[in-house]
Protein backbone atom coordinates (compact mmCIF):
# COMPACT_ATOMS: atom_id res chain seq x y z
CA UNK A 1 0.00 0.00 0.00
CA UNK A 2 1.22 3.47 -0.86
CA UNK A 3 0.28 6.90 0.42
CA UNK A 4 -0.66 9.52 -2.17
CA UNK A 5 -1.29 13.26 -2.33
CA UNK A 6 -3.18 14.35 -5.39
CA UNK A 7 -3.85 17.80 -6.74
CA UNK A 8 -6.87 19.11 -8.65
CA UNK A 9 -6.94 22.52 -10.37
CA UNK A 10 -9.88 24.58 -11.60
CA UNK A 11 -12.01 24.65 -8.45
CA UNK A 12 -12.05 28.41 -7.92
CA UNK A 13 -14.75 29.40 -5.45
CA UNK A 14 -15.28 25.87 -4.11
CA UNK A 15 -17.27 25.81 -0.89
CA UNK A 16 -16.92 23.51 2.10
CA UNK A 17 -20.17 21.82 1.12
CA UNK A 18 -18.91 21.18 -2.42
CA UNK A 19 -15.62 19.79 -1.09
CA UNK A 20 -17.54 17.49 1.27
CA UNK A 21 -19.69 16.25 -1.63
CA UNK A 22 -16.65 15.57 -3.83
CA UNK A 23 -14.87 13.78 -0.98
CA UNK A 24 -18.00 11.70 -0.29
CA UNK A 25 -18.13 10.69 -3.96
CA UNK A 26 -14.58 9.36 -3.58
CA UNK A 27 -15.52 7.52 -0.37
CA UNK A 28 -18.55 5.99 -2.08
CA UNK A 29 -16.33 4.47 -4.79
CA UNK A 30 -13.02 3.80 -3.05
CA UNK A 31 -13.58 0.13 -2.16
CA UNK A 32 -13.84 -0.84 -5.84
CA UNK A 33 -10.13 -0.06 -6.21
CA UNK A 34 -8.85 -0.84 -2.70
CA UNK A 35 -8.21 2.86 -2.01
CA UNK A 36 -9.04 4.89 1.09
CA UNK A 37 -9.32 8.67 0.98
CA UNK A 38 -8.18 10.09 4.31
CA UNK A 39 -8.73 13.84 3.95
CA UNK A 40 -9.24 16.65 1.47
CA UNK A 41 -8.28 20.33 1.54
CA UNK A 42 -9.19 23.22 -0.74
CA UNK A 43 -8.05 26.75 -1.48
CA UNK A 44 -11.07 28.44 -3.08
CA UNK A 45 -9.00 31.45 -4.15
CA UNK A 46 -6.51 29.48 -6.26
CA UNK A 47 -9.01 26.73 -7.08
CA UNK A 48 -6.67 24.01 -5.86
CA UNK A 49 -7.90 20.87 -4.09
CA UNK A 50 -5.62 18.34 -2.38
CA UNK A 51 -6.55 14.79 -1.39
CA UNK A 52 -4.63 12.37 0.83
CA UNK A 53 -5.21 8.67 0.24
CA UNK A 54 -3.77 5.20 0.63
CA UNK A 55 -4.03 2.51 -1.99
CA UNK A 56 -2.30 0.02 -4.22
CA UNK A 57 -1.23 2.50 -6.94
CA UNK A 58 -1.55 5.98 -8.43
CA UNK A 59 -3.68 4.46 -11.16
CA UNK A 60 -6.16 3.06 -8.62
CA UNK A 61 -6.45 6.49 -6.97
CA UNK A 62 -7.06 8.09 -10.37
CA UNK A 63 -9.72 5.54 -11.30
CA UNK A 64 -11.70 6.39 -8.15
CA UNK A 65 -11.45 10.10 -8.91
CA UNK A 66 -12.58 9.50 -12.50
CA UNK A 67 -15.60 7.47 -11.35
CA UNK A 68 -16.43 10.28 -8.88
CA UNK A 69 -16.23 12.82 -11.72
CA UNK A 70 -13.09 14.77 -10.80
CA UNK A 71 -9.90 13.42 -12.36
CA UNK A 72 -6.72 14.49 -10.55
CA UNK A 73 -4.24 16.70 -12.41
CA UNK A 74 -1.30 15.36 -10.40
CA UNK A 75 -0.79 12.36 -8.11
CA UNK A 76 2.34 12.10 -5.97
CA UNK A 77 3.39 9.05 -3.99
CA UNK A 78 4.58 10.06 -0.52
CA UNK A 79 7.49 7.73 0.18
CA UNK A 80 8.97 9.35 3.31
CA UNK A 81 6.98 10.31 6.40
CA UNK A 82 8.15 11.81 9.69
Amino acid sequence: MGTYMDVHHGFEGITGEQLRAAHQADLDNEKKEGVHFERAWADPESGTVYCLSTGPSKEAVQRVHEIAGHKADEIHELRIEL
